[in-house]
C-alpha cells in the first residue's frame, strides 16, 4: 500500500466522479440528464419517487449487477414510451435501457456507458431473444464490463445491507469483491468466468452425462481461477487491516477483517500452484455432492468476517447500531486506502444514510465526506438533515419522474 509511513492526511488526490449522468428508459425515467457537482449530491423526495434509481444507474457504470443485483430485464422502464416521445432520443429502442456518464478520474474526462440490447440465441431446440448488456468507452464497444472499473469506482450502502452481518455468506462475499474491484479490475472478470464454468460443471453433473475429460478440464480451469480470486481477496483484506491499524478512525469503531474459507486457509501455508492442485482434487472429490444436493466447498463458500476490534466481538453479535457503524468504518477505510494507493477516490452511493445513523454519527460522516473532498450521492426524504452541507453540496429534488435543483 505504497509508503507505510505516509499518512492519508499528507496525500492530495484529484477530484473524481460523475460530471454528467444520462438515463434513458431506466426504471421510472424515460429520459433524464443531470449535471453533477464534484462534491456531495443530496437527492430528496418522497418514498418511491425514484431517488434510489439514480444511485442504481451510477452503480451500473461499474462492474457487476448494480446495487440491487437486478436482472437486466427488471431495470427497463415499466411503461416503455413511444420512440417519438419528446424525452426519449430517437436512437434508443424503447424496449431497451441505457445509462451513460461523463466521468472524471484523476483529472481525465471519459465518456462511459452501458445498455441492454436484444440478441438472438439459437440452439437445436429453439431460437429466442435474450437481453445482453453492452459497454462503451468513448463511443467504442468494449468486450468486458470489467473495463468500467478503470474509469469509475463506486461503493454503496443501502437499507437492504442492514442484514449483511446476520444473513448468509454470499452477500458478504459480494461486498468484499466490490472492494477488491477498485484495486484489481480483472477480479470481476475472473469471478464471472468462474461462475460460468461452475454452472456448466454443475449442470453437467446433474444431467448424469459424466464426461470425465470435460469435467476434468472444467475443474482445472475453476481451480486456477478460484485460487486467483482467493488470493485477491486475501491481499485486499490484509491491505485494509494494515491501513486501519495505521489510520484508526476518530468516530466510527475500528474493525478487524478475516476470511474463512478452505482455499484461503491453504494459501496461508502452500504456494499458489500447490493450492490449485489441491482445489482441483477437491472439486473432483465433490462431484457426488452435486448429485445429492450437498454443499460444494471452495471459494463459493468463503465468508468475509468482520469484528469490532475494541470489543473483540464478531459483527453478527453486535447491536444493530454498531453493525451500521462497522459498515461505515469499512467504507471509510476503503475510501481512504484507495485514495492513498491509487490517487483517486471512489464515488459513494449512500441510500437513506440518515435513516440508520444517529445524529452524531450522521453529522460525522457528512463532515468526513466534505473534508475528504468526495463525490457522494446521498438520498433522503428530508433535506433539512443535511444543513451542515448547505454551502458544499448540490441539492436535487425528485418529483413526478423529474429532477430539479433546489436551494436549502
Amino acid at each position: 500500500m505504497g509508503d507505510a509511513a505516509l499518512k492519508f492526511s499528507e496525500i492530495s488526490s484529484e477530484k473524481s466522479g460523475v460530471i454528467r449522468l444520462t438515463l434513458t428508459n431506466f426504471r421510472n425515467y424515460a429520459y433524464l440528464r443531470l449535471n453533477a457537482a464534484s462534491g456531495p449530491v443530496i437527492i430528496t423526495g418522497e418514498n418511491g419517487s425514484g431517488k434510489t434509481n439514480i444511485l442504481e444507474a451510477i452503480s451500473f457504470l461499474t462492474p457487476g449487477r448494480g446495487l440491487r443485483s437486478a436482472r437486466l430485464s427488471d431495470v427497463k422502464r415499466i411503461s416503455p414510451v413511444s420512440i417519438n416521445d419528446e424525452y426519449l432520443p430517437t436512437e434508443i429502442n424503447p424496449t431497451s435501457w441505457a445509462v451513460s456518464a461523463l466521468v472524471n478520474r484523476a483529472g481525465e474526462e471519459t465518456e462511459i456507458g452501458t445498455a441492454v440490447e436484444k440478441t438472438l440465441r439459437e440452439n437445436e431446440d429453439e431460437s429466442r431473444n435474450f437481453d445482453r448488456r453492452i459497454v462503451k468507452i468513448d463511443g467504442q464497444k468494449i468486450s468486458s464490463q470489467s473495463e468500467l472499473g478503470k474509469y469509475l469506482s463506486a461503493i454503496w450502502i443501502t437499507p437492504q445491507m442492514d442484514k449483511l452481518f446476520r444473513g448468509g455468506s454470499q452477500p458478504r462475499r459480494n461486498f468484499l469483491d466490490r472492494l477488491v474491484y477498485a484495486f484489481d479490475v480483472e477480479h470481476a472478470k475472473r469471478i464471472a468466468n468462474f461462475e460460468h464454468m461452475y454452472k456448466e460443471w454443475y449442470q453437467l453433473l446433474k444431467s448424469g452425462r459424466h464426461n470425465d475429460a470435460w469435467l476434468s478440464t472444467l475443474e482445472e480451469g475453476m481451480s486456477a481461477l478460484g485460487v486467483a480470486i482467493a488470493a485477491a481477496r486475501r491481499e485486499h483484506t490484509a491491505r485494509l487491516n494494515r491501513f486501519i491499524e495505521c489510520e484508526p478512525d476518530d468516530v466510527f469503531p475500528n474493525v478487524r477483517l478475516e476470511l474463512e474459507g478452505i482455499i484461503e486457509k491453504q494459501l496461508n501455508r502452500l504456494p499458489a500452484l500447490e493450492v490449485e492442485d489441491f482445489y482441483k482434487a477437491l472439486l473432483k472429490k465433490q462431484r457426488q455432492n452435486v448429485l445429492y444436493n450437498d454443499n460444494v466447498e471452495g471459494i463459493n463458500r468463503t465468508d468475509f468476517k468482520v469484528y469490532y476490534r475494541k470489543k473483540g466481538m464478531p459483527a453478527e453479535l453486535c447491536s444493530t447500531g454498531e453493525q451500521k457503524s462497522l459498515l461505515v468504518s469499512i467504507i471509510l477505510a476503503q475510501t481512504k486506502c484507495q485514495t492513498l494507493d491509487k490517487g483517486f477516490s471512489p464515488v459513494l452511493l449512500l441510500d437513506e444514510v440518515a435513516a440508520y445513523l444517529d445524529d452524531l454519527k450522521r453529522d460525522a460522516l457528512l463532515d468526513k465526506i466534505r473534508d475528504l473532498g468526495l463525490q457522494a450521492w446521498i438520498t433522503s426524504t428530508d433535506p433539512a438533515l443535511f444543513g451542515r452541507l448547505k454551502n458544499e453540496a448540490q441539492f436535487l429534488e425528485v418529483k413526478n419522474n423529474r429532477v430539479m435543483e433546489i436551494s436549502l
